[in-house]
Formats: structure tokens, C-alpha cells, sequence
């Protein structure tokens, strides 16, 4: 049988060529649009050491602190070689590198949570990439490699004569125990991350229906009350310390004046483990009293009114469908505060 190009004059591939050139490349897992240009783009990738300084000018200011360092560690390796050379296993090999460099603490874990940050970082490279233009998904190597399964948190939430304890020893000890108690005090009655409390402004304080604005991880915005005592020394503190003449309006400041930073917390911790056995033994830190504090919410008000103490976000892959019908409000939040810290507030009904 003649071939049908033949007669036609057409030099083409025939439809059954096409249709069998396609299941080849989707069992690949390559689109046909991969293979347009890419002799010629294959030039223009940039090197790690060109494009990681974009991707840390493009994320947050927490991003760049959390995976500054891994990115550090990349430029130092493969500075000079391009997107597209290094494969899944280079990128496993590098991962397991960090593992066996890590500094070693007493809370660590066989080092996964390095592996895993490694790993994360340059997925983050490569999404601005893939986003750019620069590098197709299919050539995203870093997507390729399994995360290392998270084992469960070892936290868990403090007791009464516990948080007591801590509050005591706060006040007793270190360089400024006002400021101290002052943080613990707001980490225990909003369950507000280290980040929501630094961030916090005098713009953000609403005196009236005792709510502070908290911003933290992914961006989220939240009201959060607190209790009528705690927003007097959050003012008090503010004014005492010049929060209202500075450019940024920071509520938690120093002694001197300055910002609080998150070396404060390293160092209250500390103090407290000197002082406090269990706290040095179990490293305790700032994310065990959102711990407590949620979990008494949870055991005496609901599932819904904990999540949204938390300032979860809503997402049925998460918690369920139901989690959208059942959400609470400012006043059911309110309402847990005022059995918690035994006062009285504005939004509680």
C-alpha cells in the first residue's frame, strides 16, 4: 500500500506518527511545549549564583530567615552551575550533606527538620523560576524529591502550677522582668506566635474593644482580644519606652528604646532553664504556651472556638468541609479569653 504522504507530497509526519509521538511524551511526563525552543533557552538559564539573590528579594522577610542559610549553603556548592543541571539525587545528596553538618541541640530530632528546610528552599527557587519562564515544571527537580515524614511535635500544653512557675521566675530574675512577664503574659492570653507579638504596633491596639491587630506566618490578619489588664500595660509600656515617637511604632521595645527581636526570647528561655530544670530538659519555648493555652480553649469551649484562637485559616483539606459551617467569632473568642483570664471584656456576651 502506497503511503498517503506520498501522493499527497506532504513530507509530514502522518496522524497515527503524531498520535504515537504523543503517548510517548505523556508517559514521560514531557509536554510538547517543553521541547519548543529549548536548544535555544537552554543558554540563557541563569546560575544559582545569579538567580537565588532575585528569589530573596522577591519572598518575606521570614522566608529569607528561614531558608537564608540553605541558600547560603547552595550558593557555596553550585554557585556557578545553572538551573537545569542539578538532578533529584544531587538535590537528596545535598540535603543529606546538611544533615551531617547540622549543629546538634538537645531537641534535635536526627536532623530532619534540616533536610527538610534544604529540601523546601530550593523548591522555592524553583517555583519563582518555573513562574519566570525560566525552567518548566517537568524540569523542576526539586518538586522530585520526598520530603522526610514529619514525626509527631513533642510539645504539649503547661499545666497551672507550671505556668505559674514560669511567670514567678520571670519576674525575679534577668535585666528588665517587666518586659518578661509582659511577653509571657501576651503569648498566654492570645496564643499569638513569637512573630505576631514583635510585629505588633501602637496602631494595632484598640483600647475601646480591647483587640490587638496580629500579623503572622502566610501573611494572615487577624483581631485578637485581650484582656482589659493586658492592654493597659501594652499602652503603659508603649509610652514608657518611646514607641510613639519611633518611625515604626513598635509596641515591645528594650530598655534603651530599641525594637525587641527575637534574640529576647532566646534569651528569656534560657534564663528560665537556669532557673526552671524541666524547662532546660524539655526545651521548653514560646510555642509551648500556645500550646496551653489552646488546649484549654479547645477542652472547655470546642474545637471551633480553638481554631479560631489560633487564627487558623479556613481549608477543608485540613479540618473538613464542616470547618466552613462552624466557624466562631470575635465574640465566642472573647468569651474564652474572659473565662481564662477571669476579667471581664467588651466583646463577650
Amino acid at each position: 500500500m502506497n503511503d498517503p504522504r506520498e501522493q499527497s507530497g506532504s513530507t509530514g509526519p502522518a496522524p497515527s506518527e503524531l498520535e504515537a509521538a504523543r503517548l510517548v511524551l505523556a508517559r514521560m511526563g514531557v509536554a510538547p511545549e517543553d521541547l519548543v525552543g529549548s536548544a535555544a533557552e537552554s543558554c540563557v538559564v541563569p546560575t544559582f549564583a545569579e538567580y537565588v539573590p532575585v528569589v530573596e528579594q522577591a519572598v518575606s522577610v521570614g522566608t529569607r530567615r528561614v531558608y537564608g542559610s540553605y541558600w547560603k549553603r547552595v550558593l557555596e556548592l553550585w554557585g556557578s552551575r545553572r538551573l537545569d543541571e542539578p538532578t533529584a539525587s544531587e538535590i537528596k545528596q545535598l540535603a543529606e550533606r546538611v544533615r551531617s553538618q547540622r549543629v546538634v541541640r538537645r531537641n534535635a530530632r536526627g536532623g530532619r527538620s534540616a533536610v527538610e528546610h534544604c529540601i523546601a528552599a530550593l523548591r522555592c527557587v524553583y517555583r519563582h523560576a518555573v513562574a519566570d519562564g525560566i525552567v518548566s515544571e517537568s524540569q523542576d527537580p526539586a518538586r522530585r524529591v520526598v520530603m522526610p515524614r514529619r514525626l509527631p511535635s513533642t510539645r504539649r500544653g503547661l499545666g497551672e502550677q507550671p505556668v505559674a512557675e514560669l511567670n514567678r521566675v520571670a519576674a525575679a530574675t534577668g535585666n528588665d522582668p517587666a518586659l518578661d512577664t509582659l511577653l509571657l503574659r501576651v503569648h498566654t492570653e492570645t496564643a499569638c506566635r513569637r512573630g505576631g507579638a514583635l510585629a505588633l504596633t501602637v496602631g494595632d491596639l484598640d483600647p475601646q474593644q480591647c483587640l490587638i491587630l496580629l500579623r503572622e506566618k502566610n501573611d494572615t490578619v487577624r483581631w485578637q482580644p485581650v484582656s482589659p489588664t493586658l492592654m493597659r500595660h501594652l499602652r503603659e509600656h508603649a509610652d514608657q519606652r518611646g514607641a510613639h515617637v519611633s518611625g515604626d511604632g513598635r509596641v515591645l521595645r528594650y530598655r534603651g528604646g530599641n525594637p525587641l527581636t527575637h534574640r529576647r526570647y532566646d534569651h528569656l528561655w534560657h534564663r528560665l532553664g537556669r532557673h526552671v530544670s524541666w524547662v532546660a530538659t524539655q526545651q521548653v519555648s514560646t510555642h509551648w504556651l500556645r500550646y496551653t493555652t489552646l488546649t484549654w480553649v479547645e477542652r472547655h469551649f470546642g474545637y471551633a472556638v480553638a481554631r479560631a484562637y489560633a487564627g487558623h485559616t479556613d481549608s477543608a483539606g485540613e479540618s473538613g468541609v464542616t470547618a466552613t459551617y462552624v466557624r466562631a467569632g470575635l465574640p465566642e473568642i472573647a468569651a474564652a479569653l474572659s473565662a481564662l483570664t477571669g476579667e471581664e471584656h467588651p466583646l463577650a456576651p
